[in-house]
């Protein structure tokens, strides 16, 4: 937590000067009204001095006024610095997360990453704000009011010298306890996400399979065990809180009843007593507020150890430090030799995987399930690197280049078609911003998304739900597709992007495709034989290694894997 704040508060320490000068003058003035209000009593009361009563009460109200004032200053800085603390800290952890290549999202998890971003960094927000105010007042008042106790009657201390290591043994055995159980609770509060995140994600199938009542017992079971922990914790604070209380009275009792004592024999003054029993307040309710922070530091620390789990992560995918200039090839991807395997994974998902594809050409990649085909096109792009070989884009090994120009030159279609939360209008700029509305337009006739964005009323400017969701599979898949021909990238890749178009509309985009890609290179990965049977090259993968490369008929007269792939969706007549 100490590493964070202090890399994330380094801006603002002007503010934090001021919050803390201001503080520490709080905290003398408020050890410096009860000795005012004893020289009041003793020496106006006591003598009936009343000019002297209205000078120093005067003085004592002026100070009131200043500290009330200087109060509200510190708590708006305060708060305003802590706010933008968490401000801070929250889009650092998005910006290594946007870092993070597949294998470290998959290692936290979705769920967490975004628990981590959210209720920790909130969690550090709150002790904040609390530390401004607590932990600077709380010490020096304690300390403060402990001496200035001792200069109004020493023998009447040892009262706070009972009563604070008794409180101390009290706190610690409870933030010895608590502090397990702070990291449990964010634990469990990841798990909690998890299942509403799957809850809402899975909805369809969840209703298709009449399962909402195993989801719901899913959820029951994760807030439960949640609410138990935070149960625990909360009666331990409640236990404590009285306990400290209980023992702040009976001192308070004590104080009255020796300092009577103390007063009747002459031993001290009834002001040096009032102002006694003030001091011991402010100590007593001191130590009140610094448990208040200890509720919130336990669970705090645990949060600082996930947020800064995310940021000293390094990502597995990172960008070249002397990136290799531009070979003036366009368009061209070659794989050599390449072998991949996910982390931890004792066999290879690839093998010696090795073929080239050229600009003006489209490349097919087909094969049962499991047969590595998403895998390989995911190292394109970078969202894993390879574990052997090297994947080359226009004559550059992908490892050697900037991540940011790769992703300039290839427009990725995923398997699953994602669209952001925004308008069509918005969605088709995201690959190139300052898109024209005619190059939207052709590309969504390219794509056969013209006549249905033309039948809604607001066509461009029609709103788009967070994923797609307010349009169908076959609309959402071509609106993907139209987003990356805005782009014009050199390296055209579709993850199985036409299984949710019929087959008339699917023989049309291809089409179009093939005239609007002509000096582009185009990657299919495909389910459907039908969608890649015109490919100028169509590759055969088993079990992670290429098996067969050619043409729809050569691979049809020599290749048994390709010809059970063929045969299981077509007749012999259509094939004919």
């Amino acid at each position: 937590m100490l590493k964070l704040f202090t890399r994330y508060l380094k801006p603002y320490w002007p503010a934090l000067s001021l919050v803390i000068i201001l503080l520490l003058l709080q905290a003398l003035a408020n050890l410096y009204l009860p000795t005012l209000n004893a020289e009041i009593i003793n020496n106006g009361v006591a003598k009936g001095d009343i000019d002297y009563i209205w000078r120093t009460g005067g003085l004592m109200l002026v100070i009131t006024f200043l500290l009330g004032a200087g109060s509200i200053i510190a708590v708006y800085f305060g708060s305003r610095t802590a706010m933008a603390f968490g401000r801070d800290v929250r889009g650092a952890v998005f910006e290594q997360i946007q870092r993070f290549a597949q294998t470290e999202v998959n290692m936290f998890g979705a769920a967490s990453l975004i628990t981590r971003n959210t209720n920790d960094v909130q969690q550090l927000q709150m002790v904040l704000v609390m530390m401004l105010n607590v932990v600077i007042l709380a010490p020096i008042t304690m300390v403060g009011g402990i001496m200035m106790a001792i200069r109004q009657d020493p023998p009447l201390s040892t009262v706070i010298a009972v009563v604070l290591p008794i409180m101390a043994i009290i706190i610690g055995l409870a933030l010895r306890t608590a502090m397990p159980l702070f990291q449990s609770m964010q634990k469990k509060l990841d798990r909690v996400n998890q299942v509403m995140r799957e809850k809402l994600s899975g909805i369809r199938v969840i209703r298709a399979f009449v399962r909402s009542r195993y989801e719901e017992q899913r959820f029951d079971e994760a807030s439960l065990d949640l609410m138990q922990t935070q149960l625990t914790v909360t009666r331990l604070f409640a236990m404590m809180m009285p306990t400290l209380q209980g023992i702040f009275f009976f001192s308070q009792v004590g104080i009255i009843w020796f300092g009577a004592y103390r007063v009747d024999s002459g031993g001290m003054p009834i002001g040096n007593l009032t102002a006694f029993i003030a001091y011991t307040a402010q100590i007593l309710l001191s130590v009140m507020m610094a448990v208040i922070m200890f509720v919130l530091v336990p669970r705090a620390m645990a949060s600082a150890e996930r947020i800064q789990e995310v940021l000293d992560t390094e990502p597995s995918v990172f960008d070249p430090k002397d990136p290799v200039a531009e070979t003036g090839k366009h368009g061209t991807l070659e794989f050599k030799n390449v072998e991949f395997r996910y982390p931890g994974a004792e066999d290879p998902v690839l093998v010696d995987v090795s073929f080239m594809a050229n600009p003006g050409e489209t490349t097919a990649i087909v094969g049962s399930t499991g047969s590595g085909k998403s895998t390989l096109i995911n190292l394109i792009p970078r969202f894993y690197d390879v574990t052997g070989g090297s994947v080359l884009v226009d004559g550059i090994d992908v490892r050697q280049m900037e991540r940011d120009r790769l992703w300039g030159k290839i427009g990725f279609i995923p398997q699953k078609s994602f669209l952001f939360s925004g308008t069509i209008a918005s969605n088709l700029r995201y690959g190139k911003e300052d898109a024209t509305e005619d190059e939207m337009w052709h590309a969504l006739e390219v794509a056969q998304g013209r006549d249905f964005v033309c039948g809604l009323p607001e066509q461009l400017e029609a709103p788009i739900a967070q994923g797609g969701t307010n349009v169908s599979g076959g609309q959402r898949q071509r609106l993907a597709i139209a987003r990356a021909l805005v782009k014009r990238p050199g390296v055209y890749i579709f993850d199985d992007s036409f299984s949710a178009l019929d087959f008339t509309t699917d023989a049309k985009l291809r089409a179009a495709l093939k005239q609007e890609t002509v000096d582009a290179t185009v990657v299919i990965v495909a389910q459907r034989v039908s969608s890649i049977m015109d490919a100028d090259r169509i590759i055969v993968m088993d079990r992670g290694r290429v098996v067969g490369v050619g043409t729809h008929s050569e691979l049809l007269k020599n290749n048994g894997t390709y010809q059970e792939i063929v045969y299981s969706q077509l007749s012999e007549e259509e094939v004919a």
